[in-house]
C-alpha cells in the first residue's frame, strides 16, 4: 500500500530503489541542485525493484524538460542580470493552530534550521494559538527559542490569521499550517520570488505530500493533491486565455503555504472572518484573500521552489470530508463575490456553471470507469457545493458576529 517519498537529486547518480515491507512503489521528488523539479508516482510489482535503467527512463519522461528549463534559466540570468530589487525585507512566519502540538513541533523544528541562514533582514516566528484546549500549545513555544507566541480565544482561522496580521512585525507575512513542514529550500525560494517581483502583492509555493502511507492519501495525490506544477506563473488581473479568470483562484495556491505584502493584507481589511470558521465553514478564506489581492491591481506568484510538506489526510472518510469542505467553501466565497464585486457578475454565473458541469462530468466519468471511491469524492465535493450556494455564507456571517462579540 504505501508509497515510499524518495527525492532525487538529478545531478547525481541515479540509485537502485528497493521496495521494504509492504510498499507498493515509490513517490520521486526531482531535484535539480536542491530545487524541485517534478514529482510522480512509480508504482513496483510484487517483488520487483526500480533500476536505475528504469529509474532513468522515469526521469527523462517526467523531468528532463524543467531540468532543460532551469539550466537555459541559470544561462540567461548570466546575461541578462536582474535588477537589484533593493534592501531585503523583514519577514513574519506566523502559524495559526488548534490543539496540534506535534504537528506544530515539528513545523518549528523545520523552520529552525533554516533560521540561520536567513536572507531576510530579520525573520520573526510567530504562533497564534486559536483557542486550543489546553497549554499544550503555549508549552510547545516554550521549547524555542525566539519563537513569539499569541492567543486569540475566536475560533475560526481567519480570525487567527487577522491576530497575526495585527501583531506581525515583518514587511512581508508568511502563513503556514501546522500540517506542513517547510523544505529546505522555503525561504530562498520566498526570496527568489521578492527579489524578481518585489511589489508583487502575495506569493504561494509548492505543496508536496509528506508521507503516502494510506489508500486515501496515495488517491490524493493521483487526483492531483495540492498540485500547482514546477513553472512560476504569475496571477494578474487579467489573463485573456482564461475567461473566468480570477474568479477560479483555487489555481493560485494553496492557504498552508502563502506569503503577502503585510501592508496591502492591512488595506484591504485582513481576512474575512465569516469565511473558514472550522467545523461549520473549514474553508474558503485563502481563495477569498487571492481573489481580493488579484482584484486590487496586485500580482500574485506561484514559486516552485517556495516549497512545503504537507500532512495529508489519512483515512477516506477525511478525505471525503476534505472535498466537501472544498465544494462548501468555493460556493461561500463565491456568493460572497457575486455579492460584493458586481463588475465581474458574468464571471461569477460562468463560474458556477462551469464548476457543476465540470463535477457533473467527473462524478459521470467515474462511475462509468467503475472507480466508486472517486465517485464518491467528487459527489461529496458537489454536496458541499449545494449546501455552500443555500446560504451558508449568510449564516456563517452570523456565527461569526456573535463570535465577536462573545455570545456564542
Amino acid at each position: 500500500m504505501p508509497y515510499r517519498i524518495v527525492d532525487l537529486e538529478l545531478s547525481e547518480p541515479l540509485p537502485e530503489l528497493v521496495p521494504e515491507g509492504v510498499e507498493d512503489g515509490f513517490a520521486l521528488v526531482g531535484r535539480w541542485h536542491g530545487r524541485p523539479v517534478g514529482f510522480t508516482l512509480q508504482p513496483v510489482p510484487p517483488g520487483g525493484t526500480l533500476s536505475p535503467r528504469a529509474l532513468r527512463q522515469a526521469v527523462e519522461r517526467e523531468f528532463t524538460r524543467k531540468v532543460l528549463a532551469l539550466e537555459v534559466e541559470a544561462e540567461l540570468s548570466g546575461r541578462w542580470p536582474h535588477p537589484d530589487p533593493g534592501p531585503a525585507p523583514s519577514l513574519t512566519v506566523a502559524v495559526c493552530t488548534k490543539d496540534r502540538p506535534q504537528g506544530l513541533a515539528r513545523l518549528l523544528e523545520s523552520l529552525e534550521v533554516l533560521r540561520p541562514a536567513s536572507p531576510f533582514r530579520s525573520l520573526e516566528v510567530l504562533v497564534v494559538d486559536n483557542a486550543s484546549a489546553d497549554a499544550a500549545t503555549r508549552e510547545v513555544v516554550g521549547d524555542f527559542v525566539g519563537v513569539r507566541y499569541v492567543e486569540e480565544p475566536r475560533v475560526g482561522l481567519d480570525f487567527a490569521r487577522n491576530a497575526a496580521l495585527r501583531t506581525a512585525a515583518g514587511d512581508l507575512l508568511a502563513f503556514l499550517d501546522d500540517d506542513v513542514v517547510v523544505d529546505s529550500g522555503w525561504l530562498d525560494g520566498l526570496y527568489a520570488a521578492w527579489s524578481d517581483y518585489p511589489n508583487a502583492g502575495g506569493y504561494t509555493g509548492l505543496v508536496l505530500p509528506l508521507r503516502l502511507d494510506s489508500s486515501a492519501q496515495i488517491e490524493f495525490e493521483r487526483r492531483g493533491g495540492f498540485g500547482r506544477g514546477f513553472t512560476r506563473i504569475h496571477h494578474r488581473g487579467a489573463k485573456m486565455h482564461n475567461a473566468l479568470h480570477p474568479v477560479g483562484v483555487g489555481v493560485v495556491g494553496a492557504g498552508c503555504n502563502m506569503a503577502f505584502d503585510r501592508r496591502l493584507l492591512d488595506r484591504l481589511g485582513g481576512f474575512d472572518e465569516a469565511l473558514d470558521t472550522g467545523a461549520p465553514l473549514p474553508g474558503g478564506g485563502d481563495l477569498d484573500i487571492f481573489y481580493r489581492v488579484i482584484r486590487a491591481g496586485r500580482t500574485i506568484v506561484y514559486e516552485p521552489g517556495f516549497t512545503v510538506f504537507h500532512e495529508h489526510r489519512e483515512t477516506l472518510n477525511q478525505l471525503r470530508r476534505q472535498y466537501w469542505s472544498w465544494g462548501l467553501g468555493f460556493m461561500a466565497f463565491l456568493t460572497k463575490c457575486r455579492r460584493t464585486d458586481p463588475a465581474l457578475h458574468p464571471r461569477h454565473s460562468a463560474m458556477l456553471r462551469w464548476w457543476f458541469v465540470d463535477k457533473t462530468m467527473g462524478f459521470v466519468k467515474a462511475s462509468v470507469q467503475l472507480r466508486p471511491g472517486r465517485a464518491r469524492m467528487i459527489a461529496a465535493e458537489i454536496r458541499g457545493g449545494i449546501q455552500g450556494l443555500l446560504g451558508e455564507y449568510d449564516r456563517s456571517l452570523e456565527r461569526s458576529r456573535r463570535i465577536r462579540e462573545g455570545v456564542a
